[in-house]
């Protein structure tokens, strides 16, 4: 199998929380490779575009609010399989139904504050990663 890329988010419950490093490495360990990261802070507007496919969601206002209340690390992922590794080892959404030694698992307060986002498919990793990132930065 060949390696693919995929696209994180470390959200700011848990950069509030200094746990950066922390899940950083879980993704390590979990055999993806960071080759693009940076910490910043989303505008209102970057965060309204990333989400907007959930603009007509009860929840909308409330997860640009929460993604705009502290930095964020944005990062690029490699690895076998990127995607499906990626999503195994950050857990279910819900961290009281994730499963034992996963990013939710260890880290999220709540579904809503659930300390990671990642693509949910090859198509969609190709578009947030382009949402933030220029090529000359994904240097892995």
């Amino acid at each position: 199998m060949a390696l693919t890329r995929t696209f994180s988010i470390i959200k700011p419950d848990a950069t509030r929380r200094n746990l950066t490093g922390a899940v950083t490495k879980m993704l390590e360990e979990a055999g993806l490779r960071v080759v693009a990261s940076k910490r910043i802070h989303m505008s209102r507007e970057q965060a309204e575009g990333f989400y907007a496919v959930h603009k007509e969601r009860p929840f909308f206002g409330e997860l640009v609010d929460f993604m705009i209340s502290e930095p964020v690390v944005v990062q690029v992922l490699e690895g076998e399989d990127a995607v499906t590794r990626n999503r195994d080892i950050m857990g279910a959404t819900n961290p009281a139904e994730a499963d034992e030694g996963t990013i939710r698992k260890t880290h999220a307060l709540s579904i809503g504050e659930n300390t990671v986002h990642g693509s949910d498919s090859e198509e969609n990793a190709a578009t947030e990663i382009a949402f933030f990132f220029s090529d000359d930065e994904i240097v892995g």
